[in-house]
């Protein structure tokens, strides 16, 4: 379902999307809820009928986190690359969801892996976005040592998209962890300084400097309250935003 993006009444008109592995867990242990996956199909397919460009980098925790791999006896760069085909898994995942509801997508890959996805091309990656379709960028950078966190402030920043938007499971960036703190408070505006000087463990401090360097705009907020995606693509307050 390739639509022509509506550029009237709305204040983004393409966004980076990052989800982690671990929002599409649910209320599992491991792996995939596909109530979850569901879900964001439908507020994906939501955003899209708006008439903007979207496009997704998953995240790979809900399987495997490179940086846990010295527990298990694996060196990290291989323990990254492990990783890096979590997100893969994901990716699929969503794009099947996704083309259930009849919406276009290309699954992109940083790793070559041209049976199941598409080698990043950053020119071709930027016209399946301006053709209308969903593309999900998996594999994160293709290096280990960086996040997916990483991958999406590049990848926004590549795409050349109007502001990276961070799924979380709370509704912004707290002083301090709100599931533990009862005092902790709720950030509506940060600058990236703020976030850096302060610790705030929103994203890696590599990412929050690309953000910072490029001026991309970072909204965080909780992807479980339904219709938030909507919302922010409108202009309505949503979640705290970082510039």
């Amino acid at each position: 379902m390739e639509k022509s993006p509506k550029k009237m009444g709305l204040r983004y008109k393409r966004l980076l999307l990052k989800l982690s592995g671990e929002a599409l867990l649910g209320e599992k242990e491991f792996g995939i809820d596909p109530s979850v996956l569901s879900y964001i199909a439908e507020e994906i397919e939501d955003a899209i009928n708006l008439g903007v460009e979207i496009a997704v980098v998953v995240g790979g925790g809900n399987f495997f986190r490179g940086i846990n791999s010295s527990e298990i006896g694996i060196d990290r760069i291989w323990g990254d690359y492990m990783g890096m085909l979590a997100t893969l898994i994901n990716g699929i995942a969503l794009q099947n969801y996704l083309e259930k509801r009849k919406i276009t997508t290309r699954l992109v890959s940083a790793l070559e892996i041209r049976a199941i996805a598409e080698p990043f091309i950053p020119k071709r990656a930027m016209r399946h976005l301006e053709k209308g379709r969903v593309v999900i960028f998996a594999c994160g950078t293709g290096n280990p040592f960086f996040s997916t966190d990483t991958a999406a402030a590049l990848r926004a920043i590549e795409m050349k998209a109007d502001v990276l938007l961070k799924a979380t499971k709370v509704e912004g960036i707290f002083s301090s962890d709100p599931m533990k703190d009862k005092n902790s408070r709720m950030f509506r505006k940060l600058t990236y300084f703020q976030v850096l000087e302060k610790g705030l463990r929103v994203m890696d401090t590599t990412a929050i400097t690309l953000c910072m360097e490029n001026n991309m705009p970072i909204i965080v907020f909780n992807i479980k309250g339904k219709g938030n995606l909507r919302k922010i693509i409108k202009g309505e307050e949503v979640g705290t935003i970082v510039t």
